[in-house]
């Protein structure tokens, strides 16, 4: 349940077009929602800005289904992370309207909503086998309403690639940089701009790259001031941290034009 969801409920309690046992039926699931194997948290997008995601990795065909189905009864879009091939295919047939967010591996029962004019996120891949990490982070700012820009293949074994790009990397409100191998791409591109960058790892490497890990110790020792960083893989949390820093600032923007004008 969202906040324009629970003000038309209220609101139909106040025109009498809705009978307070009717409103409390409907609210006595807000907080979360028992299935017996999950607890869905029916209240997140109210507190969070977007609902519960369902990650889908280590999860039955029947659980996905039945937690999608329940999520989508209330009204909000459902995002289901970490999906396979085989299992994707599985879960199309069975919900309907399902949509396919290849390469991210995110799949969506609803749609994107049209981008926030200023809340603008720009999603670097450091290389091309970085594109299912970089996408996820790209899909989750755009289903936060963020518009998203996207540059792909700049690392720094040719970083030349990187500097005719400054002017998009300039526009952005927040800039998540997506890298493997050493991971040097995130502390270079911080060390260009003014505003918050966020560095996602890669499992992309070989040995001694230890799935991610070199690239997570590289970025965390970055002397570029105020680099943050996520999990190795976690191209979703990029996203969303992205998203919600881009769409904050576009808000007090807005908020600063308005007390002008008034």
């Amino acid at each position: 349940m969202n906040e324009r969801q629970v003000r038309k409920l209220l609101e139909g309690v106040r025109a009498g077009r809705l009978r307070l046992d009717q409103a409390l039926d409907r609210l006595r699931t807000l907080p979360y929602e028992d299935l017996g194997f999950a607890r869905l948290d029916t209240h997140r997008d109210l507190r969070r800005g977007f609902p519960e995601i369902v990650y889908g990795e280590g999860k039955s065909e029947d659980q996905i289904v039945k937690i999608a189905r329940r999520l989508h009864r209330h009204g909000s879009p459902v995002l289901i992370s970490r999906l396979g091939p085989i299992m994707l295919k599985r879960l199309r047939r069975r919900l309907r309207g399902l949509k396919d967010l290849a390469p991210a591996r995110l799949a969506l029962m609803g749609s994107i909503p049209r981008p926030a004019r200023g809340a603008d996120v720009l999603v670097i891949a450091a290389g091309t086998a970085d594109l299912p990490v970089a996408e996820e982070a790209a899909v989750m700012a755009s289903l936060l309403g963020c518009a998203v820009d996207r540059l792909t293949d700049v690392g720094v074994a040719g970083v030349h690639r990187l500097f005719g790009e400054l002017p998009r990397l300039r526009r952005a409100r927040a800039v998540v940089v997506v890298a493997g191998m050493e991971g040097a791409l995130p502390s270079l591109v911080a060390g260009l701009l003014d505003r918050p960058v966020i560095g996602v790892p890669t499992s992309i490497g070989y040995g001694t790259g230890l799935k991610g890990v070199a690239a997570l110790m590289s970025m965390l020792n970055s002397c570029a001031t105020g680099l943050l960083v996520v999990n190795i893989d976690n191209g979703l949390g990029a996203g969303y941290s992205a998203g919600i820093i881009a769409k904050g600032s576009q808000e007090k923007k807005q908020k600063k034009q308005t007390k002008r004008n008034s």
